[in-house]
């Protein structure tokens, strides 16, 4: 039977109506949804260029409605992802977390998709969209970035916005190859060492390296959790109970952990808390044996950016190609202490690992099969250095 647009008759107020608009130059159908709480007649209308494709969207509107499922018309992509960036990360580290999703969300999803309707989104659609970053992205980060789309409709499911999550239906796909993860040789940490002693970053780094904690565990470290001397038979330590991340928690409930401190890396923040009592006393600043450990000139926190544009030019002054970043001090220990012979499961304990099936997976290039033990490993593979 033809379509040719022409003003069809109305039917009564309880039944569903299709007609031609020539206002609009499209087919109207206007739907009976019952009433509404304050007693007026629920009628919303729906448009498309045929019959049957408005037969089909009263179909689909009944059923949203049969559901709960109440999803805007012109409710977007980028209003999913939006929301969920303001509502759906509450709690989250501002700079870490949220900062990261937000700067992965408007780089490579919200200019691409970001226009589509969420309810007309097809697993199609996020296929040709994730194929497309493909070229661009590593394989890691396109499973993050559909993880920012399914969580983002996720939300808007919890809040009746959206029916289905196609996203659920996508598999990443494989993207460039990542920048693979490196470790320090000793030659070469000896050598950031040796180049980082007039350094004020010189403390955190022998931390860093020596005991294996993260970058986001150093820079909020504060004295009250060092221990430097010892103390009814328990050797000097470090308590990792905080990190920047929101709320001062560690990564997981085993990175918060308790490390023995080599003797260098005693001697080392022994030095360093003299230097800072002398700094802050010229300056006039209090000390507090509860402050920071690690801070900048002026006695503020360090942040992620102070400490890479610093151990950017120590390893430079090192001789080093300047790619190496700071959270690869830890790799480095790793495989330091690998090479020593100390067994995965120790190492796993040390890096505040759940198992040590989490050390293999990410450390995996670092990590050689021992079956010896090690003691003080950290003293024996630096002893020969001079500082």
């Amino acid at each position: 039977m033809s379509e040719t647009p022409k003003r069809a008759q109305r039917a009564g107020h309880g039944a569903d109506t299709i007609y031609w608009d020539p206002a609009k130059k499209s087919f109207v159908g206007a739907v009976s949804l019952g009433y509404a709480p304050n007693g007026k007649r629920r009628r919303p209308k729906v448009y498309g260029k045929t019959k049957t494709e408005v037969r089909q969207k009263i179909r689909d509107l009944k059923k949203e409605m049969q559901t709960g499922v109440k999803a805007p018309a012109n409710y977007t992509v980028a209003d999913a992802v939006n929301d969920w960036l303001e509502r759906g990360l509450k709690g989250r580290d501002e700079k870490g977390t949220i900062g990261k999703n937000r700067s992965m969300a408007h780089k490579h999803l919200i200019p691409f998709i970001g226009k589509a309707k969420l309810k007309e989104l097809s697993a199609d659609d996020v296929d040709d969209w994730l194929d497309g970053r493909a070229e661009f992205l590593a394989t890691r980060s396109l499973r993050d970035l559909l993880a920012v789309l399914r969580r983002s409709i996720a939300h808007a499911q919890r809040r009746d916005k959206a029916a289905r999550n196609v996203a659920l239906l996508v598999t990443a796909p494989e993207g460039r190859p990542g920048r693979p993860s490196k470790a320090l040789n000793l030659e070469q940490a000896k050598a950031v060492l040796i180049a980082a002693r007039p350094s004020r970053l010189y403390a955190y780094l022998v931390l860093s390296l020596l005991s294996g904690v993260r970058t986001e565990e150093a820079r909020p470290l504060t004295w009250d959790h060092v221990f430097l001397e010892t103390t009814d038979g328990i050797p000097p330590h470090v308590a990792v109970w905080r990190s920047v991340r929101k709320h001062g928690e560690t990564k997981t409930r085993k990175s918060r952990r308790t490390i023995a401190l080599p003797k260098q890396v005693v001697d080392v923040l022994e030095e360093h808390r003299r230097w800072q009592k002398q700094e802050r006393a010229s300056k006039g600043m209090e000390w507090s044996p509860a402050g920071r450990v690690f801070t900048t000139r002026s006695g503020e926190p360090l942040d992620a950016a102070n400490v890479r544009r610093d151990f950017k030019a120590i390893v430079k002054k090192a001789g080093l190609e300047p790619e190496w970043t700071p959270r690869e001090l830890r790799h480095s220990f790793v495989s330091l202490l690998s090479d020593h012979g100390i067994p995965l499961e120790r190492i796993a304990l040390l890096v505040g690992h759940s198992s040590q099936a989490t050390t293999e997976a990410v450390y995996r290039k670092q990590l050689r099969p021992v079956i010896t033990q090690g003691a003080e490993a950290m003293d024996d593979i630096f002893a020969e250095e001079k500082r």
